[in-house]
């Protein structure tokens, strides 16, 4: 990767796991939220992805960008999983029944912080009020340093088919200054466990954090791409103190320049590929006949909350849990970031929404354009235009189509631009999200603040 493409593009752009960010959310309530979940049985999109968050860790990492909260005391957490279920049936009556589940998510915070029992009881939950499509995913993310081989057995008994191991570094010296408990089991054994079960297998892997090199965080890449899994992300850490105070703990601790961090991302890809994975979107790596892959080749790969999906198992996303976004065709909503109102609030009855969105036809078109080229590193106008039914002139005239700035792009190798398509080119993927910003009408004037993609 030069270095002169890093230092003109490695600039601080939004993530765009939504259009718009989060952080251009406004005050929402539950009763909007609630006729825009009507809506939602009236558009193109019947698939149904649900998404629980599960606040709650042991320990918190200092690297951790997340909603995330200390273990609470056995009552508190007991009444949150109950207002969880509570949750569930109060959006649920307003979702057409004949409609499917698709995904299934649990994020965190560290789900696996709770109890198996209370996992499975939710998922039971859900599969009880609607039916499924043919191998729905449901997918949990896991805190090895937490789960024996009878939790790990446990988990599977619930239904999961999809595990997504956070490991983040096989470096026990990193995982202690970061404070992360290392895997009670061998990640290998864990491996084997879920294998033999035939479930899907994602390890999750965060480079950019104190103590590590291009070196050691190879050897790590190494190590797992020698279990095979099915999946592995390797995540950019996101370093945002003025967020997430925590994080300044790092910063005392010293943080890897940026040319060290781009050479940790070269160093793994190169391994990652060797191994035979092939890159899908800004950060995963998948084995050749995952669908994931296909759906690249076919540039059908989309993205929404739960992460890189494809038309098969996306689907608007219901949120349930504190700060729990959900995603629908033409609206975002967010939940409280407190567990006590958040409790309080859905045992009244009610829904604890707080910030929200309501795109705009216009913003719907900057959606499509903006999830395509990052999850695609492509975008035909003429594909995008019959799909949503309108006008090429319609599209770009939507986006912020500024020619000068996307020829000197192409001229500097990032990307190739005709008159019909835009595409990332091998060297300026990494730099996809910048880009994307320049696309973006909304950040042509903003005082927002983001993450560097490097």
């Amino acid at each position: 990767m030069k270095q002169e493409l890093i230092d003109k593009y490695n600039v601080s752009v939004p993530r765009y796991t939504s259009y718009p960010p989060a952080n251009f959310f406004r005050p929402f309530t539950g009763e909007e939220f609630l006729k825009e979940v009507d809506y939602s049985n009236e558009v193109r999109e019947k698939n149904l992805s649900f998404y629980f968050h599960m606040p709650f860790c042991r320990r918190l990492c200092h690297y951790c960008g997340c909603n995330s909260y200390p273990m609470a005391k056995e009552e508190r957490v007991e009444a949150y999983v109950q207002a969880l279920h509570k949750e569930i049936d109060l959006v649920a009556k307003h979702i057409d029944k004949s409609r499917r589940i698709s995904q299934i998510h649990y994020g965190g915070g560290s789900p696996t912080a709770m109890p198996v029992s209370v996992l499975k009881e939710l998922n039971e939950h859900l599969l009880s009020l609607f039916s499924t499509i043919e191998q729905p995913e449901i997918a949990i993310e896991c805190h090895p340093g937490y789960l024996t081989a009878k939790d790990w057995q446990g988990l599977l008994d619930a239904r999961f088919n999809r595990f997504s191991l956070g490991v983040q570094d096989f470096n026990e010296e990193v995982l202690r200054l970061v404070n992360r408990t290392p895997s009670e089991l061998p990640t290998e054994e864990i491996v084997s466990i879920l294998r033999s079960a035939g479930v899907n297998i994602n390890m999750d892997f965060l480079f950019g954090l104190p103590l590590q090199t291009s070196d050691s965080f190879k050897k790590t890449i190494e190590r797992a791409v020698a279990m095979r899994p099915d999946r592995v992300t390797t995540f950019s850490y996101g370093h945002c103190p003025w967020i997430f105070k925590r994080q300044m703990i790092l910063e005392k601790a010293g943080l890897p320049d940026t040319e060290e961090k781009a050479l940790m991302f070269q160093k793994a890809k190169d391994v990652l590929h060797e191994a035979g994975y092939l890159s899908v979107g800004l950060d995963h790596f998948v084995l050749p006949n995952d669908e994931l892959s296909e759906a690249l080749q076919s540039h059908r790969l989309h993205r929404n909350f739960q992460g890189y999906c494809t038309r098969r198992t996306t689907g608007q996303v219901y949120a349930f849990g504190v700060t729990g976004i959900s995603q629908l065709e033409t609206a975002y909503a967010q939940n409280t970031k407190s567990i006590d109102e958040y409790i309080a609030e859905v045992s009244a009855g009610t829904l604890p929404i707080r910030k929200g969105y309501q795109l705009t036809p216009k913003e719907r078109i900057v959606r499509e354009v903006i999830e395509r080229l990052m999850c695609n590193y492509h975008v035909d106008w003429t594909h995008i235009a019959e799909d949503l039914a309108v006008s090429v002139a319609d599209v770009k005239g939507a986006i912020n189509y500024d020619v000068e700035r996307l020829q000197e792009m192409e001229r500097d190798g990032i990307l190739c631009l005709t008159e019909n398509t835009l595409e990332m080119t091998g060297e300026g993927n990494p730099f996809v999200r910048t880009v994307a910003a320049v696309l973006d009408p909304m950040m042509v004037a903003t005082d927002k603040k983001f993450s560097k993609p490097i």
